[in-house]
């Protein structure tokens, strides 16, 4: 299956050719699983994997989400009548703050139900994405990373630096109070934790954890998930 950020194009097989092997599995031909979603009884599975590529590219060895591919498929989803619902798959370390935070607002001012599961990780700017949805689920081993901004590149130490940096901190933490059950200053004192990370700042949850703070509704895996996001297509 390609995932959205692969640069590989898809070529549809004509009904003749799909093998069987592509046929018997859940029903989906080959052409459900274009770019790097599954499309199935009006649900859509999307999975934001790896780094989130901004507007510099990664290298080609790098396992990217390239947000420049993510939002007109968003788009398209939203606009497209036969789609009732998306479930987002996460497990990504984090990547670029104006592309991720983008990528977050998106899903968050989708109409369609929305449901997040988080299988692998969900670090630094993958917090605002998990919690962009409508419900969220994370599976129990599965890890999320609170900590401060980082910003690669010349920096000028001067007042106007530190003011920068702390509007790209509020920016991202107002964005999950908004929409967890966590507050602010809470997200904000999880960031500069010194007692968890040996190299950094910040705070890690896993499973359990991320939900009795308020960030993720649930722990649960993809059968809880897809049975959500069912139930909320039905209260529309």
């Amino acid at each position: 299956m390609n995932t959205i950020g692969n640069d590989e194009s898809y070529n549809k097989k004509p009904d003749n050719e799909i093998s069987d092997n592509e046929k018997s599995n859940n029903g989906n031909t080959a052409d459900d699983y274009k770019d790097g979603a599954v499309t199935k009884n009006a649900l859509q599975v999307i999975t934001i994997i790896g780094e989130i590529e901004g507007h510099d590219n990664l290298p080609a060895t790098s396992k990217a989400t390239k947000y420049e591919h993510m939002l007109p498929k968003l788009a398209e989803i939203e606009m497209d009548k036969d789609i009732k619902g998306v479930l987002f798959i996460m497990n990504t370390v984090g990547g670029d703050v104006s592309a991720g935070l983008a990528l977050a607002e998106m899903i968050a001012s989708m109409k369609k139900p929305t449901v997040s599961l988080i299988i692998g990780d969900s670090h630094s700017i993958g917090v605002p994405l998990a919690v962009s949805t409508d419900y969220s689920f994370i599976v129990p081993t599965a890890t999320m990373i609170i900590h401060p901004v980082r910003m690669n590149g010349t920096l000028i130490g001067v007042q106007q630096t530190y003011d920068y940096f702390e509007r790209i901190s509020d920016r991202i933490t107002s964005f999950i109070a908004t929409h967890s059950n966590v507050s602010k200053e809470r997200v904000e004192k999880m960031m500069v934790d010194t007692t968890q990370l040996s190299k950094d700042l910040g705070t890690v949850l896993v499973g359990r954890q991320a939900v009795e703070e308020g960030l993720i509704c649930e722990v649960g895996g993809i059968s809880d998930a897809l049975a959500k996001l069912d139930s909320l297509i039905d209260e529309q």
